[in-house]
C-alpha cells in the first residue's frame, strides 16, 4: 500500500536536509556525546559499549529527523547540540588536561 501523497515532503531542499540531518548529523550528535561521556567517565568503558549505544542513538536520532517539518530546523538543532557537547570536551580539557 502506498504512502499517502499529502503526508510526503513535496520540496526536494526539506527531502535533502532531512537525509543529510538524519545520516550526517546523527552522526555527529552521537559521537560528540559520547566524546563527552569519555571525557567524564571511565574511558574504556565508553568506547567499548559507544559500539552498541551509539548505533542505537544514532538511529534513534534519524528517525527523530524525519518526524519535524522542517529539515533545517532539524539541522540546526543537531549542529547546536554537537557544538555544546564539543563545547563541554574543550572546557574539559581546559580544567582536567591529565584526564586526556
Amino acid at each position: 500500500m502506498p504512502a499517502n501523497k499529502k503526508h510526503l515532503t513535496k520540496s526536494l531542499h526539506q527531502r535533502v536536509a532531512k537525509i543529510s540531518a538524519a545520516i550526517i548529523g546523527g552522526y555527529l550528535v552521537t559521537m560528540s556525546l559520547h566524546l563527552v561521556l569519555a571525557l567524564w567517565l571511565d574511558r574504556a568503558t565508553v568506547l567499548i559499549t559507544a559500539t552498541f549505544s551509539g548505533f542505537i542513538l544514532w538511529a534513534a536520532l534519524m528517525v527523530v529527523a524525519f518526524l519535524g517539518r522542517n529539515g533545517w530546523k532539524t539541522w540546526g538543532i543537531y549542529l547546536l547540540l554537537t557544538a555544546f557537547f564539543m563545547g563541554v570536551v574543550y572546557v574539559g580539557k581546559m580544567y582536567l588536561p591529565e584526564t586526556i
